[in-house]
């Protein structure tokens, strides 16, 4: 297929909007533009099919259908924040100890200082980004049924594009997942549902995870379902549907009461047997082999071996003001060296971290895991302190995402943009899922430990320096060690509520809840609430509790 969705197909497709029926009552969660164009003149032929696959693909990269700004996707927010990534890291990484923004943007303080309500933009976007996925994947799933392939398609066209449909079925399972994790409760619909604007049943946190699991599950076993590494890079297969059960199962007390951790190791054990490979190839004197995860060429190998899915960002093709643009541009100042550094002409200048996130590495210095910028603008040191959340220089700085290649080339033209590709699911997460669940019973230590010292001996460069002994595989060090390793890919809440750090007073960090020392918040912090908006029109909705 020629790499049909890598970068230049995924951008010529970024325009083609088919949503023949929304997830939700609110004016089809104001999708923009309506009906341009209709399932006879798209699917006609497998290419049609193709187009649309990289339109739901692209639904985790892009905004709207004209580049960065114009023809937006989701009405009510500001299209370049309304991203995918931009909006999910935000409510996974701004509410924790990782991040801290010093912009004033309309809700975006309510992030660290945990006091968002049902009426927060942000939240509202983020749920709504995420019911337009699935959406766009609802649609591709009824029109690609086996009885419209069978009018439409023959041969080896109908079974190509069978395989698309199961990729639209995982990628609808994500989006599903991530309402889970973050909303708990909401409205559910499938492709079996009425087209056009109704009232979706509510489905409560147990329902919904019944169903992810029920998907995943026959995806793992599902024939038209590419097998690990077979696929085309930027494309899903079956070791990211495992990978994501690991994932789901890992956190299954917390969504559901019951704890699955034998489950979860299980299937991450099936990933890390696929074949992927921790990179271990340092990028010369630009990159440690950790740093070259994160690189504007890391769709290439060394690198892509272990990146199991990401999402696909281009600097020419593939613009936006979300993603790892967010990522690199959000984070950098107007040094001249520092936009050099990470390849961009242009600094935002407003995500930093907190000295929580800081605090875990224990050194800085050996640690190649450590990215942080440590320098004013008048070239004064910066400090670890924040004593004031909305000053860019209070805090360091974090240059985990570069837009730069391996040899130190820029990467693209055009360099207010990025073409990092953003790891939805990687190898190094696999393992740490892995040993997490051996710790908590699910799995073997010995294993457990072989792979968290794998992963140590990447960061300090060294088969010796870093590695701990099987007394020191505890869950605090696990904790730490996920947010050494994964800090700014958008686990750490998930994270922190699972080890019960989240809300209460037991961990506080700056500025959580507003407070310079940190302060407990409220129990019901731990799920964002369904949108006012939403509610309004659908009866059949419930607010998650503590919200009014």
């Amino acid at each position: 297929m020629n790499k049909f969705l890598i970068r230049s197909l995924l951008a010529a497709t970024a325009g083609l909007t088919l949503v023949a029926g929304g997830t939700s009552c609110t004016k089809d969660l104001d999708q923009l533009p309506k009906y341009e164009l209709t399932p006879d003149k798209v699917y006609v032929d497998l290419n049609g099919y193709k187009q649309v696959l990289a339109k739901l693909y692209a639904g985790f990269a892009t905004t709207g259908q004209k580049g960065p700004d114009g023809n937006r996707d989701i009405a009510g927010i500001d299209e370049g924040t309304s991203d995918y990534i931009r909006q999910y890291w935000s409510a996974q990484e701004l509410t924790t100890d990782e991040a801290i923004v010093n912009w004033n943007d309309p809700g975006i303080r309510d992030w660290h200082s945990m006091s968002w309500t049902p009426s927060n933009v942000l939240v509202t976007g983020l749920y709504n980004r995420i019911y337009f996925e699935i959406a766009l994947c609802n649609e591709f799933i009824r029109e690609s049924s086996d009885e419209k392939l069978g009018k439409r398609l023959s041969g080896d066209a109908a079974t190509q594009a069978r395989k698309f449909r199961a990729e639209a079925r995982f990628l609808r399972a994500v989006s599903y997942m991530h309402a889970i994790d973050l909303f708990g409760n909401g409205p559910f619909v499938t492709e079996a549902d009425p087209i056009g604007t109704f009232q979706p049943p509510y489905y409560n946190r147990q329902q919904l995870f019944d169903y992810v699991e029920s998907e995943l599950t026959a995806l793992s076993a599902d024939a038209d379902f590419a097998e690990p590494r077979t696929n085309e890079y930027g494309r899903v297969d079956k070791a990211a549907a495992w990978a994501m059960l690991a994932r789901l199962y890992l956190n299954a007390e917390v969504y559901t009461g019951t704890a699955r951790y034998a489950d979860a190791a299980t299937q991450a054990k099936k990933v890390i047997d696929a074949g992927y490979a921790l990179n271990t190839a340092a990028a010369g004197n630009v990159a440690s082999a950790y740093g070259r995860l994160f690189l504007g060429d890391n769709d290439r190998s060394p690198a892509k071996n272990e990146i199991i899915w990401p999402v696909v960002l281009d600097a020419n093709r593939t613009q936006s003001y979300g993603g790892t643009t967010f990522l690199v541009n959000g984070s950098t100042g107007a040094a001249a060296n520092w936009q050099k550094l990470v390849g961009q002409t242009t600094g935002w200048a407003g995500l930093r971290t907190t000295k929580a996130l800081f605090s875990t590495f224990a050194d800085t210095a050996v640690d190649t895991r450590a990215n942080f910028w440590v320098k004013k603008e008048d070239g004064s040191l910066r400090t670890p302190e924040i004593a004031d959340p909305y000053q860019f220089e209070d805090g360091l700085g974090v240059i985990k995402y570069r837009n730069v290649n391996s040899d130190g080339s820029s990467a693209g033209s055009a360099q207010n943009f990025s073409s990092v590709d953003f790891p939805m699911i990687r190898l190094a997460e696999v393992m740490l899922t892995y040993a997490e669940a051996a710790v908590r019973g699910g799995g073997d230590k010995t294993l457990a430990l072989g792979y968290v010292n794998q992963i140590r001996a990447r960061a300090y460069n060294s088969p010796t320096a870093g590695q701990i002994g099987a007394s020191q595989l505890t869950l605090d060090f696990l904790l730490d060690e996920r947010a050494r390793e994964l800090y700014w890919e958008g686990y750490r809440r998930t994270d922190l509520i699972r080890f019960g750090k989240f809300v209460g007073g037991s961990y506080v960090w700056p500025w959580k809840g507003g407070v310079q020392q940190g302060r407990g918040v409220e129990e019901f912090r731990r799920l964002y609430p369904l949108p006012a908006t939403d509610l309004a029109v659908n009866q059949n909705l419930k607010q998650n509790p503590g919200y009014k």
